[in-house]
């Protein structure tokens, strides 16, 4: 088959779609992936042909209308607004590049909303691929932009509905004010939630750990968790100063806040400086794109701009982040209690699920983040029962395969369509 994967965001979003990838080339599949220019590398290094969309998710994330949109209301409002032009030459690549690829399915993340208009213009289906939960309503825990903790039965029913909806009509103004700019006719509006499917429903894959989240009794048989899609470890050779000091003492914790930048650099610093005095732990920095500034490596501290999480998790304590999908997932995968620091989206949420699932200690959110809260927040994490919650939930995590599951589905999927087209000839 010839499958197009749509991946939108940044590297916590289009990391897996490109394991997704690579697993189904291995399978024999053509595979195409439509993603920011800002991921050729990995991409190219996949073997998965790129198709790059105009779009730097680096840069745009340093840009100011982004960073006020991580802090306010009116920021984000301002944000939406200024990304219009941005998103209009999203849609026109993304619908290009469906057109000239002409695949047999669509895989996509819930941001790249052409899919499912691609899908009913190439008479295809186009499955959603949810990398956290939230998207899907549910009676068992609310839509993770409303709240973390449980609000109920109805409570969380209605936090999903009411999020679908909102979701629902800004990508609909969106889709219009793109066929206004282009006189582009793609036909009546559809939920991009919901995927596409030429004869009923389409399937949506759920490809974060059951072990985490599991699925909601209460969603149909259309809704498939596949399990998070992981990167497999490669054969990562460290710098040599990383290599001696994960070397020259007790295990260190790492400290990353991934791709989004923090709210306040001085209080980061301040706090985790002041963390690591207090308890006299060893770290791992990485800088990444935003979080960090200024640091200068000492005794007990290494700063890096980034590592292959595959690499470095089995070799650290703990893990300290934002809570982002990929690194909560990638810590809990190698048994690492985490310390989630969110700042916005679905952090919070996953910040609750490792507490309650007693991997790490309750979330503390960036704008409230103290030295004396990170201090007493790594001592819990570090205590024996966390430790060996989170070495339980590792081992438990070791035979998850999403990508794999995905490759399943696909080639059932596949088998089907060629017998109904063999059924049709010899009708």
């Amino acid at each position: 088959m010839r499958i197009l994967l749509i991946a939108i965001g940044t590297r916590g979003d289009v990391q897996p779609f490109v394991v997704i990838g690579a697993r189904l080339k291995a399978a024999g599949h053509e595979v195409h992936i439509a993603a920011a220019r800002g991921f050729s590398a990995m991409i190219a290094e996949s073997g998965l042909t790129h198709h790059p969309l105009p779009l730097d998710f680096q840069d745009l994330l340093q840009e100011p209308e982004m960073k006020s949109a991580l802090t306010s209301l009116s920021g984000k409002i301002k944000a939406y607004r200024w990304a219009g032009d941005i998103m209009n030459g999203q849609l026109t690549a993304m619908w290009q590049c469906g057109l000239d690829v002409a695949p047999d399915l669509i895989l996509y993340h819930f941001k790249g909303a052409m899919a499912p208009y691609l899908g009913r213009h190439l008479g295809i289906p186009a499955w959603p691929v949810m990398l956290q939960p939230g998207f899907t309503a549910t009676r068992y825990y609310p839509q993770f932009l409303v709240a973390s903790r449980s609000l109920g039965g109805i409570g969380n029913l209605l936090s999903h509905k009411m999020i679908g909806a909102l979701m629902g009509g800004g990508t609909k103004l969106m889709i219009k004010r793109w066929i206004k700019k282009t006189g582009t006719e793609i036909g009546s509006y559809l939920n991009v939630q919901a995927g596409y499917a030429p004869n009923g429903p389409a399937l949506r894959l759920h490809a974060y750990s059951p072990h985490i989240t599991p699925l909601a009794p209460d969603m149909p048989e259309t809704e498939r968790q596949v399990g998070y899609a992981f990167l497999e470890p490669d054969d990562f050779t460290p710098p040599s100063a990383l290599q001696s000091f994960l070397s020259e003492g007790a295990k260190p914790i790492y400290v990353g806040f991934g791709s989004m930048p923090g709210i306040n650099h001085q209080r980061l610093n301040h706090a985790l400086l002041g963390a690591l005095e207090r308890t006299g732990l060893r770290a791992v920095i990485a800088t990444g794109w935003g979080g960090f500034s200024d640091l200068s490596p000492g005794p007990n501290i290494h700063v890096l701009d980034s590592v292959p999480h595959t690499w470095l998790f089995p070799r650290v304590a703990a893990v300290v982040h934002h809570g982002g999908s990929g690194t909560t997932h990638e810590g809990l995968r190698w048994g690492r209690p985490s310390v989630i620091c969110p700042l916005f989206a679905d952090q919070p949420f996953f910040g609750r699920r490792v507490a309650d699932l007693g991997v790490g200690p309750p979330p503390i959110p960036q704008k409230r983040l103290t030295a004396d809260k990170l201090a007493s927040a790594l001592e819990l994490a570090l205590s024996e029962k966390i430790v060996a919650n989170a070495r339980t939930i590792g081992n438990a995590m070791k035979g998850e395969d999403g990508a794999g599951e995905i490759v399943k589905l696909i080639a059932k999927f596949d088998a089907s369509q060629n017998q109904s087209s063999s059924q049709s000839r010899m009708e």
